[in-house]
């Protein structure tokens, strides 16, 4: 793949391309694509409000909005049968809360997953639902059932809705680089993970890249963590048009990684939608996000990496046959996410995705896009081959962050 700017012609065929999706996109799903239930209290603020309304031993719990550093110093003072009782008592509480101890999540999580297996498994007998109602529930008491399990190490979980998760490959704690995999659209607990097409879903794209980092840098301590922890819009509509959920998502992600343990490195591996969510999350973002890299964007509300303001390095890799090459890549009244990352004009460091075939390909094990992120990841800078055969893309200036 090679980026080029677009005509002055070009661009005026888009725009009308443009606002004919947009009409197509109202007249279809509406201005609102989702509803809101505003009022109904969710399990894990229903679990967060007994949290506040406990104690342990006497002594009333830190607020569990805290700043992380805060939640860590109180479990610090904790013994471990006092961390044992929390986790029994709040599990979902504990299993989303940033500062608390990183096995400590993974244990309440996995006690929450079976609380919410019971519920499904209830739902799926019950007569009163639909026929489709009864199998949805059957899926994701399944999909519970295998998160659960005791190797599975889970970051975050809520299964309110379509559900989020985020679980953890390797050592979190002891990490010197730290990969973070954004997905787009239609992520939710049940896509979280595929039978097949695995490496088209977060947890599939996750494990071939941790595959790739220690097959490239054996010796470099990482972890990876696929990140469904927002909610994502569902199917190409309006909210995929607009930054609704990529500025909810962006505010999630950034308390993700300013509450990650110890100092590592933070490489973002965005694909998609999710290179909206890094691209508005990018100028809060600490200066431990070394790196930015997007795959299949369709803009990342910015005309250039100038417009991102941070100082990571900004990667950006696209296959020839996918589709998302198509969509006009500007932003008319909040509809479309800006310039193309690809182009010669936004400035990224375009990268080669050589055998990444389509939109969902690019973590696919044996594609030199999934080699490129592996390198990136590990600080292999020198050994990432750019699109065109050329080595631009190791020295453009986009990123002032040092190896």
């Amino acid at each position: 793949m090679t980026s080029f700017d677009s005509s002055p012609t070009l661009n005026v065929w888009r725009a009308l391309l443009a606002l004919a999706v947009v009409f197509v996109m109202l007249a279809t799903t509406g201005w609102s694509a989702v509803s809101h239930n505003r009022g109904a209290s969710t399990p894990l603020e229903r679990a967060l409000a007994a949290w506040e309304r406990s104690d342990i031993d006497g002594h009333r719990l830190p607020d569990p909005h805290a700043p992380a550093d805060r939640i860590t110093q109180f479990f610090d003072t904790l013994s471990a049968a006092q961390k044992r009782t929390l986790v029994q008592r709040h599990p979902l509480a504990v299993g989303n809360m940033a500062g608390a101890p990183t096995w400590l999540r993974y244990d309440a999580n996995r006690i929450a997953l079976g609380q919410a297996r019971t519920v499904e498994k209830h739902r799926a007998h019950d007569k009163r639902l639909s026929d489709s109602g009864r199998h949805e529930a059957g899926r994701r008491m399944n999909r519970f059932e295998s998160l659960m399990r005791p190797e599975r190490q889970i970051l975050a979980f809520d299964p309110m809705g379509p559900g989020r998760v985020a679980e953890v490959l390797g050592d979190l704690d002891h990490a010197q680089r730290v990969s973070v995999v954004v997905p787009g659209v239609d992520t939710n607990v049940l896509t979280f993970q595929k039978t097949y097409g695995k490496y088209t879903a977060p947890r599939g794209m996750a494990k071939a890249l941790y595959g790739e980092q220690h097959l490239n840098s054996p010796r470099t301590r990482s972890a990876v963590i696929a990140w469904a922890d927002y909610t994502a819009p569902v199917g190409v509509g309006m909210d995929a048009a607009t930054a609704k959920r990529a500025e909810d998502g962006s505010v999630r992600l950034d308390s993700l990684v300013r509450t990650l343990p110890g100092s590592s490195k933070v490489a973002l591996y965005c694909h998609s939608y999710g290179s909206v969510v890094c691209g508005v999350a990018a100028r809060k973002l600490p200066s431990r996000v070394t790196d930015i890299a997007v795959a299949g964007s369709p803009g990342m509300r910015a005309g250039s990496v100038d417009g991102l303001h941070t100082g990571a390095r900004v990667w950006a890799a696209r296959d020839a046959d996918d589709w998302i090459q198509d969509i006009p890549h500007m932003e008319v009244g909040g509809l479309g996410h800006g310039a193309d990352p690809v182009s010669r004009g936004f400035g990224a460091r375009v990268v080669s995705a050589d055998g990444a075939i389509g939109h969902t390909g690019y973590f696919q094990p044996g594609t030199e896009s999934l080699r490129n992120f592996a390198r990136i990841g590990v600080g292999a800078y020198q050994d990432v081959s750019c699109a065109g055969g050329g080595g631009d893309c190791r020295n453009v200036s986009s990123g002032s962050v040092p190896a």
